[in-house]
């Protein structure tokens, strides 16, 4: 087996991976209760496998990554509000937005070094915060763009008051675009990326690309940033300038740190992790829980990810060799 296929094998889904989306497509007609976390999770996981693509595969550290999530949250609720309610529609459209958006601020990721980008990805989700917030007759101000009506899914799902649909329709976007992204960078384009990432210069000294990789990640990265920023809007009916907050790209961030970097699936993981303890922790202590989500950081650092998911990685192995056997 050379190179080329060993890599398109690791692209495809292992044994144990469509039961975890079937189960995932099934919560919300078997907990219907818990839709709407459902559809909050998938989305914050799409916006977590986005930001992995900089971070986990390219080495580039970003503190505002928000700007390309809110961008493509305004730029889908405008559209529904003042062009056409189609969801997909305006779901293409948020991610055009904030692929374009990607493109531009692209060219100010390939110079300087990490402090400088981590600066630059800062100031870019501080500078659109505050557009919106200072362009109040088209977004809303501070008091954020309401009213956002949207038809069916594909003409024939109405959202619902439970989340139900809107489970899954983000539950759908997610897992296509995470397929797509996964099958992207375990191609030889996408090996590239690590190269870059563990040695810059010695991958410029044998002919690779540097700044066209940087540049195309981070555009690909912000338009699944815009995506996720499109669900959000769509399936709450609202966009306010709390999606360009710092704290959206801290939460992401601590997302990785739990599920872990370059796999793609530590997005995931981290976002359902993360937001499942949020929720039971501040069910719990409203006031403290942002302790408890630092102490399980501490923990996880002090004990290590790699003790804590062994079991689950025993399990995986075991499933795909059953799997096999069959």
């Amino acid at each position: 087996m050379d190179a080329r296929q060993q890599l398109l094998s690791s692209a495809r889904m292992r044994g144990w991976e469509p039961l975890v989306w079937l189960v995932a497509f099934a919560l919300p007609l078997l907990v219907p209760g818990q839709a709407l976390i459902v559809n909050e999770v998938a989305i914050v996981a799409l916006f977590a496998v986005s930001l992995d693509l900089v971070l986990g595969y390219t080495g580039i550290v970003s503190l505002g990554h928000a700007a390309f999530l809110g961008f493509g949250a305004y730029a889908s609720a405008l559209f529904a509000k003042h062009v056409m309610p189609d969801p997909v529609v305006g779901l293409l459209f948020g991610t055009f937005c904030a692929t374009l958006l990607g493109a531009a601020c692209s060219l100010t990721i390939l110079r300087g070094t990490d402090l400088t980008r981590l600066m630059v990805t800062l100031g870019m989700a501080l500078i659109l915060m505050e557009l919106a917030n200072k362009l109040d007759w088209l977004t809303g101000g501070s008091d954020g763009l309401q009213g956002v009506m949207m038809g069916p899914v594909l003409g024939r799902f109405e959202f619902d008051l439970y989340g139900q649909t809107a489970a899954w329709y983000s539950l759908t976007v997610l897992l296509i675009l995470f397929v797509l992204a996964r099958r992207w960078v375990h191609s030889p384009w996408g090996a590239t990326l690590m190269a870059v990432r563990d040695n810059p210069l010695r991958a410029m000294a044998i002919g690779i690309p540097v700044h066209n990789r940087l540049a195309v990640v981070y555009t690909v990265a912000a338009a699944l940033a815009g995506a996720a920023g499109a669900l959000m809007a769509q399936t709450t009916g609202f966009a306010s300038l709390d999606v360009f907050a710092l704290e959206r790209s801290a939460d992401v961030m601590l997302m990785l740190v739990i599920g872990g970097v370059g796999w793609l699936y530590g997005g995931v993981v981290g976002a359902v992790v993360f937001k499942l303890m949020h929720d039971v922790i501040a069910g719990i202590t409203p006031q403290y829980w942002t302790f408890w989500i630092g102490l399980f950081l501490v923990v996880l650092v002090m004990v290590g990810r790699e003790r804590l998911i062994r079991p689950w990685r025993w399990f995986g192995r075991t499933a795909d060799q059953k799997g096999g056997a069959l």
